[in-house]
């Protein structure tokens, strides 16, 4: 158990960042559907060319009949069905009674005359006027005596004002006018049977085949380049049915673990792209986590349309995914995570696979390029409607390229991708949000921090106006520089911008705000005046902290002098104090020392434009001495140590010091006399 908690104690860093990648995998899988996919996409089959090789029949199969076949079939049946009428005799028992006692006026002979007539009505039948016959064919009716139903024609039958007029006319040849005007209508003994006429109809339609033929093994269902019309496309909902069917009935274990085999390369791709180019990110907890995230929600963003019918697959925002990305991260990981999210999505979605994945990729691809460079919100808005263009571009140009006319252009598409494209345009307010969860900082707060109207940066201009130039020089110089070897040259210039304003507490301490000759460092020992020039890093610290500059741009205060001494006044300390032990600590930053390039690069800035101020004479072989003197200086103190940077990258920052310096201070070359 020991050895448990130990591993778990030493290696906590790495199960936790494979806990991520696990759970991530866990997620995906768990949304995909668990059954087989059938090969084709149908949807858009009809009337258009059949545009795969020749589709062959695996297995027996029955055709299925279309919904518009099974409907025309119901409704001939309810069209031709017969009704059910019931021979009810209980209402001739019960209407004699009441006849014998309204003719209890006649003779006896008269009175059995006219029930006699009333029989035979009754027997030949009278069927009501409002009876539902008349559906069948030739009107032809099933009339139900007992347990036996036959057919009958309603012609067979008397209405009631036949029925009356028999009994009525008997009534008037036994001169009994007053009985006849109290006779009563005789009620019709030929009943409609609504529900056994509606068992009927139900059985008959229920009893309706699904099927209208059969497909055996090895028959072909369509060929290459065949018009797929109804009665083909039937074969082939067919057949997708029957295999969906067959496939649902066995293991889906296999197809849990394929979906398993392909997320989990899809993500362990990943995994050794941040390994081998961005171990920053891979490092980073919370860079990592949010990567991630946004993988997992943009797959689970792709499973609304199979939740909400209404909701279309082109109206999502899948582009939001490289814009957030873009704006906390470079170019290539924003690509490349866009890329693998889509091959997920496109792996066991629905529909036209190859459009989604041509269009998407590009879209996605057009998106970092609009955001490359990104210096004003604005870019933002260029990129959305950049995206647009592109989705209905190629959306057009695939429809002709597969199906060779534009009759299948359908405008309710290009409105699905307008509304993807307003979509995006929250990508700014998660961006905002990201930062306050995350701790991360955008280029678009970058662009803002880097404003000089800045409260700070105004502050500093007031208060230091030679440090505030000092550090516009270095902004220019640091810039440059990160442009040429790979790095984030928004950062960089916030970071110079901000990296000395703990000298706006003392200004007059530093050489770049002396006026007058004027020298407050006269006054003070070698350590005082050292303590002071340390102590405007921490003082910066402070104030980045108090007005909540993101820790980004707070590291380039921390480390920009690393742990480099006060050379200067070291130096006088020891000339002046030859026979003293000297503690160096008491004149060196407290660090850290530069972690990343840009950090690296700010040092190098930062020291060569200071120093460029004491050169006494600017020409071309002083100013690469000193760029020369001071960034191998820093080299050999062990400065660039925790920074991913490259001797190869020092001599090109070398050259672009050097190339800025002599155009800052006008350095003309030498002519030949």
């Amino acid at each position: 158990m020991n050895r448990i908690f130990t591993f778990i104690r030493d290696r906590h860093a790495l199960l936790y960042k494979g806990f991520l990648f696990v759970i991530s995998l866990a997620v995906i899988v768990y949304l995909y559907p668990s059954e087989y996919k059938f090969r084709y996409d149908l949807s858009n089959l009809k009337t258009h060319p059949w545009p795969h090789d020749n589709l062959i029949a695996p297995f027996d199969f029955a055709i299925k009949k279309s919904p518009d076949e099974l409907a025309n079939e119901k409704k001939d049946i309810r069209d031709n069905s017969m009704s059910y009428f019931r021979f009810d005799t209980a209402i001739i028992n019960q209407n004699e009674q009441v006849l014998s006692k309204q003719f209890s006026a006649l003779s006896p002979v008269k009175r059995r005359q006219i029930l006699t007539v009333v029989d035979k009505v009754y027997l030949q039948g009278i069927r009501a006027v409002n009876n539902q016959a008349g559906k069948g064919p030739e009107d032809v009716i099933l009339l139900v005596k007992g347990n036996v139903a036959e057919e009958h024609e309603l012609s067979e039958f008397m209405d009631p004002v036949a029925a009356d007029s028999i009994i009525v006319s008997r009534l008037a040849d036994a001169k009994n006018d007053w009985l006849s005007r109290d006779y009563t209508p005789l009620p019709a003994n030929i009943v409609y049977d609504s529900s056994l006429t509606n068992k009927s109809l139900r059985q008959a339609t229920e009893n309706i085949s699904p099927f209208r033929g059969a497909l055996t093994k090895g028959q072909i269902i369509v060929s290459r380049g065949e018009i797929v019309d109804e009665e083909t496309y039937q074969k082939l909902l067919s057949l997708q049915e029957e295999y969906q069917a067959q496939q649902k009935t066995g293991s889906n274990w296999l197809v849990f673990f394929a979906q398993v085999i392909m997320v989990g390369f899809c993500l362990f791709i990943l995994f050794q792209f941040l390994r081998i180019f961005r171990r920053e990110n891979l490092g980073n907890d919370a860079r990592l986590l949010f990567i991630l995230l946004m993988v997992v929600l943009i797959v689970c963003m792709s499973y609304i349309p199979s939740l909400i019918d209404t909701v279309p697959l082109l109206a999502l925002p899948f582009c939001i995914l490289p814009i957030i990305m873009r704006a906390f991260f470079d170019s290539r990981l924003a690509l490349f995570a866009h890329l693998l999210t889509i091959i997920m999505i496109t792996i066991n979605m629905q529909g036209d696979k190859y459009s989604f994945l041509v269009i998407q990729v590009l879209a996605g691809i057009t998106a970092i390029f609009s955001l490359a460079n990104m210096r004003n919100r604005s870019q933002l808005f260029i990129a959305v409607v950049a995206i647009l263009g592109v989705y209905i571009a190629l959306h057009i140009s695939l429809i002709l390229v597969t199906e060779g006319e534009y009759t299948s252009i359908r405008p309710a598409d290009f409105i699905n991708y307008g509304i993807s494209a307003v979509l995006m345009l929250l990508a700014y307010p998660l961006i905002f949000l990201f930062e306050k969860m995350f701790g991360f900082v955008s280029d678009v707060t970058l662009l803002e921090l880097a404003d000089t109207n800045n409260p700070l940066l105004r502050e500093l201009a007031e208060k230091a106006p030679g440090t505030f130039q000092h550090s516009m020089q270095v902004a220019n110089l640091a810039e440059e520089a990160i442009r040429r070897v790979g790095g984030n040259t928004l950062l960089i210039r916030a970071g110079a911008l901000y990296h000395d304003i703990g000298k706006g507490e003392l200004p007059v301490y530093f050489i770049e705000n002396q006026a007058g000759g004027i020298n407050p460092h006269d006054e003070l020992s070698f350590e005082e005046s050292a303590s002071i020039i340390i102590s405007h890093v921490i003082r910066g610290i402070e104030k980045a902290q108090a007005a909540k500059l993101p820790d980004q741009v707070v590291d380039f205060i921390r480390t920009h002098h690393g742990t480099t001494n006060t050379t200067y006044f070291l130096t006088m300390y020891k000339n002046n104090n030859p026979d003293e032990i000297v503690d160096d600590e008491l004149f060196r930053y407290p660090g850290p020392i530069p972690y990343s390039k840009e950090t690296a690069v700010l040092m190098m800035a930062d020291a060569v434009e200071a120093s460029s101020r004491s050169l006494k004479k600017y020409d071309a072989e002083s100013i690469d001495a000193l760029v020369e003197e001071i960034i191998d200086h820093q080299a050999d103190q062990h400065q660039f140590d925790n920074a991913d940077i490259t001797l190869k990258d020092i001599t090109a920052i070398k050259k672009i010091f050097k190339k800025k310096l002599r155009s800052i201070y006008h350095v003309r070359v030498e002519y030949p006399k």
